[in-house]
């Protein structure tokens, strides 16, 4: 499976990873490269097994997912978080997101759309259930981002209505008639403008303003 897509399951619940595992393994296009139970085995693991998903539940003894959210961004890894979990309040979900995953789904979620969070996530779309985006919509925007969608170009807030969208940088890409390079340096330079720390929080910042496509 040279191109199959390289996940680890954080969760700690053994019976949680075995039954994610045992359904997973049967995609013809995903890899179990391994697991962990709790955060901090989470970090090391995705250092060591280099991912290119981890499954992350939120509520974990020790080092939660949040914590381990924010390590993985520290430590600058590529690979894309979808959060999995049973917690559905305000306070959890908010900071899980502005911590760095690209999605949040519940554990009750239909196995076969569990895979299709995986494929989608790691074609660069941000996830989120439609009860998480409105929970996420209702917070008060009191972030430095306010008033600074003056400074965008107008091909910035294609990009951005597009991220919006959630489409990938390649799909962006193939939209605008842009190269990848081209449209990774949009992004950023909005990030930046935005005083924003990834394309899930831009994404959300754009609906929140109206410049959702």
């Amino acid at each position: 499976m040279a191109d199959a897509i390289r996940v680890l399951l954080v969760d700690d619940h053994q019976v949680v990873r075995r039954g994610l595992r045992t359904f997973l393994e049967v995609q013809d296009d995903i890899e179990v490269v391994g697991e962990a139970s709790d955060g901090a085995e989470g970090v090391e693991r995705a250092e060591e097994l280099r991912p290119d998903v981890i499954l992350m539940d939120v509520k974990m003894p020790g080092v939660d997912g949040i914590d381990a959210l924010r390590k993985l961004r520290e430590l600058d890894h590529p690979a894309r978080v979808l959060v999995v979990t049973s917690f559905t309040e305000q306070r959890t979900v908010v900071p899980a997101l502005r911590a760095g995953a690209a999605g949040y789904v519940y554990k009750d979620i239909d196995p076969d759309a569990l895979a299709a969070a995986i494929r989608s996530v790691h074609a660069g779309h941000v996830l989120l259930q439609h009860e998480v985006a409105g929970a996420l919509l209702a917070q008060e925007d009191t972030g430095p981002a306010q008033g600074r969608a003056g400074t965008l170009t107008e091909r910035e807030r294609e990009v951005l209505g597009l991220i919006a969208d959630g489409r990938s940088n390649r799909e962006i890409a193939r939209a605008l008639v842009l190269s990848e390079k081209t449209v990774k340096t949009h992004v950023s330079n909005i990030l930046m403008k935005l005083d924003l720390s990834d394309r899930t929080q831009a994404a959300l910042w754009a609906v929140r303003h109206g410049m959702a496509g």
